[in-house]
């Protein structure tokens, strides 16, 4: 795979600005060969028939939808956000609940399913947050303050069967861990 295309799939599941020094740590290369394929995927993407675009900043680097449609991707978002969560959505708050924080593909690992854009609807309803993770490239995952006063809890080991869930045989195997924690 090349290193062009291993840049593209980072920025596109990022979720946030990245460096090059950042990216030419995470795949082991030089940090000027990172530079030129972002350069090379600046080419690709900013232009004006693209609907996503590679947005920089100081040597920070995100990929985003292009401001032309912008909004296109508001009403889809006020529609994502607006109303009662969904099931597919109840399961990956309740994920994050019982077993956060995680990243992204760990959530996607317990779950089976591409969770993208139902992270996205529950980071803007409030309901999660992310931070980053000083060891790994991607942000970890986690209920908010909000979320815990809503449900009334002081505490996230209130929920129910918290200990019993958090460390659910199903999910040990799923994140490839022991039970011998």
């Amino acid at each position: 795979m090349s290193l062009i295309s291993q840049i593209e799939s980072i920025l596109f599941v990022a979720g946030k600005p990245l460096n090059t020094k950042k990216i030419s740590k995470v795949l082991s290369c030089d940090e000027q060969e990172v530079q030129t394929a972002l350069e090379n995927l600046i080419n690709k993407y900013n232009v004006p028939e693209s609907g996503v675009v590679i947005i920089s900043n100081n040597g920070d680097y995100q990929m985003a939808s292009s401001s032309e449609n912008k909004e296109a991707a508001e009403k889809f978002v006020k529609a994502e956000i607006g109303g009662e969560l969904t099931r597919p959505q109840l399961e990956t708050l309740t994920v994050i609940s019982y077993r956060g924080p995680l990243t992204k593909p760990e959530i996607e690992q317990i779950r089976g399913v591409n969770c993208s854009l139902i992270l996205r609807n529950l980071l803007m309803r409030g309901l999660v947050k992310e931070h980053e993770d000083p060891t790994g490239l991607l942000p970890k995952y986690e209920v908010t303050i909000e979320y815990l006063r809503h449900l009334g809890l002081n505490d996230i080991r209130e929920l129910p069967d918290y200990e019993s869930l958090h460390n659910h045989e199903y999910i040990l195997k799923a994140l490839g861990e022991t039970t011998e924690k």
